[in-house]
C-alpha cells in the first residue's frame, strides 16, 4: 500500500469505528516508498480513537517517532519492518506522557533493528501482557536479564530463534511467575540446567521447546512434573525416538506431548499422544 492511497483511505472511509488496521508496506520492493509520515499516523489516531490493534508488514518505521503512534493502541505487530533506535523509548518525566501507547500485546516477527535496548525500552512501561519475539537474533541473555523485572505481568512469553540459552531461563523463572504459555522454540543452546529454571512457573500451562535439541528426556519429564497446571509440552524437531516420546507420555499423563520431526524426503513423522 502507497502512502496516498492509505491517506484516500484515511480522508473518505475510516472513521472512529475502527479497531483493527493491517497494512503491507513495500520495503521489499524496487519502489520502497514509505507509507507513514508523522502526519499520517497522528491524523489516524485522530481520525480512528477506537484504534486498538495495528499490524505492519514490509514497512520502514526509521523515519517515524514513536510518539506518532496512536495513543490508544494495546496491540502492536511488526513483521518485516525497520524501525529507529529510539522505538519504545518514553522519557520518564515526559508531561506528555499519555501521549504514548500502552501496549499491552507486542508481536516482533524478523525486525532485524530490534535489539536488547528495544525489549528493555517497552518493557520498563510495565504494561505488557503478551511478548511474541521471532527472529530476533540481537535479543540476547543480557537483554532479557535487564528486561526480565518489569515483565512480571507477562502471560505469554515467545521467544523463538532468539541468541538465549540458560542464563535468560534463570530469569524468566525469577520474574515472571505469571506465565501461562511459555515458547522457546529455536533455542538450541538450551541444556537441562537452564530448563531446570522453569520449575518455579507454577501457573504454566504450554511449553514449547521446538529444535532445543540439548535437551535430555529425563530433564524434560523431572521440569515437567513440577508444573501441575502443565496441558501441553511442543518437542518437535528434537529427534527422539518413538519409543522416548511414548517414555515421556508415560511421565506426564495429564500432558499432551507433540513431537513432529522433518525429514529429506517429503514425508514427516508425527507423533500426538494424548492421555
Amino acid at each position: 500500500m502507497s502512502s496516498k492511497a492509505l491517506w484516500s483511505l484515511l480522508r473518505n472511509h475510516l472513521r472512529g469505528s475502527l479497531r483493527t488496521l493491517k497494512v503491507r508496506g513495500s520495503l521489499h520492493s524496487a519502489r520502497k516508498q514509505e507509507v507513514f509520515s508523522p502526519a499520517l499516523m497522528q491524523a489516524l489516531g485522530k481520525q480512528c480513537p477506537g484504534l486498538h490493534r495495528l499490524c505492519l508488514t514490509e514497512t520502514d518505521l526509521r523515519s517515524l517517532p514513536y510518539d506518532c503512534i496512536p495513543s490508544t493502541l494495546t496491540t502492536l505487530e511488526l513483521s518485516c519492518c525497520e524501525i529507529a533506535s529510539a522505538w519504545f523509548q518514553v522519557p520518564a518525566a515526559s508531561p506528555n506522557s499519555q501521549a504514548f501507547p500502552q501496549i499491552q500485546h507486542l508481536v516482533i516477527r524478523n525486525v532485524p533493528a530490534f535489539s536488547n535496548q528495544h525489549l528493555l525500552n517497552v518493557s520498563i512501561q510495565g504494561t505488557l501482557k503478551t511478548l511474541v519475539l521471532s527472529e530476533a537474533y540481537r535479543v540476547t541473555d543480557v537483554g532479557i536479564q535487564t528486561a526480565a523485572p518489569h515483565l512480571g505481568d507477562l502471560e505469554l512469553l515467545a521467544l523463538r530463534q532468539c541468541s538465549i540459552g540458560d542464563s535468560a531461563t534463570h530469569f524468566i523463572g525469577r520474574h515472571m511467575k505469571r506465565l501461562h504459555n511459555l515458547d522457546l522454540g529455536g533455542s538450541p543452546s538450551l541444556t537441562d540446567a537452564g530448563l531446570a529454571c522453569l520449575t518455579s512457573l507454577l501457573g504454566l500451562e504450554e511449553l514449547g521447546l521446538e529444535s532445543c535439541c540439548s535437551l535430555s528426556p529425563e530433564a524434560i519429564v523431572a521440569v515437567c512434573q513440577a508444573l501441575p497446571q502443565l496441558r501441553h509440552i511442543d518437542l518437535s524437531r528434537i529427534a527422539f525416538e518413538v519409543q522416548m516420546i511414548h517414555k515421556i507420555q508415560a511421565g506426564l499423563p495429564k500432558c499432551v506431548v507433540t513431537n513432529t520431526v522433518s525429514s529429506s524426503d517429503s514425508n514427516a513423522e508425527s507423533e500426538q499422544l494424548e492421555s
